[in-house]
This record gives C-alpha cells, sequence and structure tokens, in this order.
C-alpha cells in the first residue's frame, strides 16, 4: 500500500490515517485538551491538535523497528475537552480510559497538563494492580497542594504515590524542599544532572511488571523541546531518551503511555513534529516483536 495513498491530512486523527477496522485495532489515542491548573505560560490545551497535525508529516515506516507501526491499528477518539474544576477533569479522564481498557486497547493519551495522568494512572491502577508508573520530567511533581488545589500539574506524582502506584522519575532537575522531604523512600529518582551515570538496569530495576510512562515533553532539553510552559535547562537529548524507552518496552509490560504539558509555538514547527515522533516511537516499540513476527 502506498504511503500517499492512506496518509491524509484532511483527516483529524493521529498520521491522517483511519485504520479500517477499528474493532481490530490496538491502539486507542486520546486527545485531552485540559489546562485548568497552568501556573506559568499557557498553551497546552492546545498540545494534543498540534502533534495530531505534526503526525500526519511521520512515515510510516519506523527504520530502528524495521516495522511499519501504524499496522498494529491506531484509532483517534473526538478531543476530550473535561471539566475546568481539576478534580472533576480527573475523573473524566479516568473513565476515558478505563473505556479503552475495557475495549482491551492500548490507551496512548494527548494533553494537555500533567494533572490528567492522575485520571489515567487512577484507571490502569484497577486493571493492573501492581502498576508501577514511569515518569519523564523535569519537575518532580510532588507538591501536595499547588495554587489551592491538589489536583494541580504540580501534585501529580505525589497523587499517583498516595494510589499506590510504585514511581520512577526520571530527567527531574527542579523541586522543592518539602516535596522531596516527603518523598523519601516513597520513589526513586534519577536525576537529569547525574545522566552520564545513569544505568539502565538501575532504572528496570526499580520498575515492576506493569508499567505505565508519563512523558512530561519538559523532560527532553529547552534546545529540542522550548514548546513547553515550564521549560528547564539540562535536560534530556533524543537518542538517549529513546535507547531508555526501547529498554523499557522491551523488558516490562508496557500498558499505556501519555504525552503532557505540550505547548505549541505558532511558526515553530520543530517541537510539534517531536513530540508526534515520541508518540509513534513508543507506539513502534510496544508493537515491535508483534509486527516483526507477523512480517515474517
Amino acid at each position: 500500500m502506498k504511503f500517499s495513498s492512506i496518509h491524509s491530512k484532511a483527516l483529524d486523527v493521529f498520521l491522517g490515517y483511519s485504520f479500517p477496522e477499528p474493532a481490530k485495532a490496538k491502539v486507542t489515542v486520546l486527545p485531552v485538551a485540559y489546562e485548568g491548573t497552568v501556573s506559568y505560560a499557557q498553551g497546552t490545551a492546545d498540545g494534543p491538535r498540534a502533534i495530531i497535525d505534526a503526525s500526519k508529516e511521520i512515515e510510516f515506516y519506523d527504520e530502528e523497528t524495521g516495522t511499519e507501526p501504524y499496522e498494529a491499528g491506531i484509532i483517534t477518539l473526538k478531543e476530550l475537552k473535561p471539566a475546568q474544576e481539576p478534580e472533576k477533569a480527573v475523573e473524566e479522564v479516568e473513565k476515558a480510559v478505563a473505556k479503552i481498557i475495557a475495549d482491551k486497547k492500548f490507551p496512548v493519551v494527548l494533553g494537555g497538563e500533567h494533572s490528567i495522568s492522575i485520571g489515567a494512572a487512577r484507571a490502569l491502577k484497577k486493571k493492573f494492580p501492581s502498576l508501577s508508573v514511569l515518569q519523564f520530567d523535569a519537575h518532580a511533581d510532588l507538591r501536595d497542594e499547588y495554587d489551592d488545589s491538589k489536583y494541580s500539574h504540580a501534585c501529580a506524582m505525589r497523587r499517583i504515590i498516595e494510589d499506590g502506584c510504585r514511581t520512577v522519575q526520571v530527567g527531574i532537575r527542579s523541586t522543592d524542599k518539602e516535596p522531596l522531604e516527603w518523598s523519601k523512600g516513597k520513589t526513586k529518582i534519577f536525576w537529569a544532572r547525574e545522566k552520564a551515570r545513569w544505568k539502565q538496569k538501575e532504572i528496570l530495576d526499580s520498575l515492576g511488571e506493569d508499567v505505565y510512562i508519563t512523558f512530561d515533553v519538559d523532560a527532553f532539553d529547552p534546545s529540542i523541546m522550548p514548546s513547553t510552559g515550564t521549560p528547564e535547562p539540562g535536560g534530556l537529548l533524543w537518542d538517549e531518551t529513546l535507547a531508555l524507552l526501547r529498554k523499557v518496552f522491551s523488558e516490562k509490560n508496557v500498558v499505556g503511555v501519555d504525552v503532557v504539558e505540550f505547548a505549541p509555538i505558532q511558526g515553530m514547527h520543530a517541537p510539534d513534529f517531536t513530540a508526534a515522533k515520541l508518540v509513534y516511537k513508543m507506539i513502534a516499540y510496544k508493537f515491535e516483536k508483534e509486527l516483526a513476527t507477523s512480517s515474517t
């Protein structure tokens, strides 16, 4: 099948491609246009649409895995615009992700701010009681409350820990003293400044078997990802990030992912494509073995 014959910029779906048999699709993309607790630069509500628009320029073939990940079957739901009240927004996301899981699809949630990850993790925790959460982020997001809300983006990982998930935090380079003290013994932090000494095995050994990946795009260094509300210098670069992600997908049962805190900048297209490519790469890693087997 030729790329040009199935790839449409007019379709408002990931890759610009509608899988012909939705019931057989293995992946469901859930765009969540929410920024109810954003505390600095605005724009994360526009993130999902920008990622989907940029995804229409992605080549279907993934040269790293030697597969065409779109063949796993990807369907895109209508954009969810939750209530502005943070706790209600989290509940709406939880309900939407629970439906995806019930339909036996792999959930890919596009944010939107980081608070939506609480709802996604809660839905998956009910299905996978020993769920671990692997967070890529510049910020620890461990505050108990921020701007009078316990469901702020700055509280996402604290709520997830309180929900009983084992957590591993990668790329962190910004936190406050009180939440850091609270988190001792409750989470494993891999600081960005120490990334030259990271051992992939140590990160993987800190996780359980079932893993949810929450990827705040400000985990990346601003040199490759300026399009986020609170960029922090000293972040992760592309190849080292993908190497770790591929290892996690290879050795763990990744049960869902999100990409959050993307705030597109008008006229700057590279970050949009980077975020879209990140999503496609994670789908590639999830179904790498399955697709490789089916093509032989």
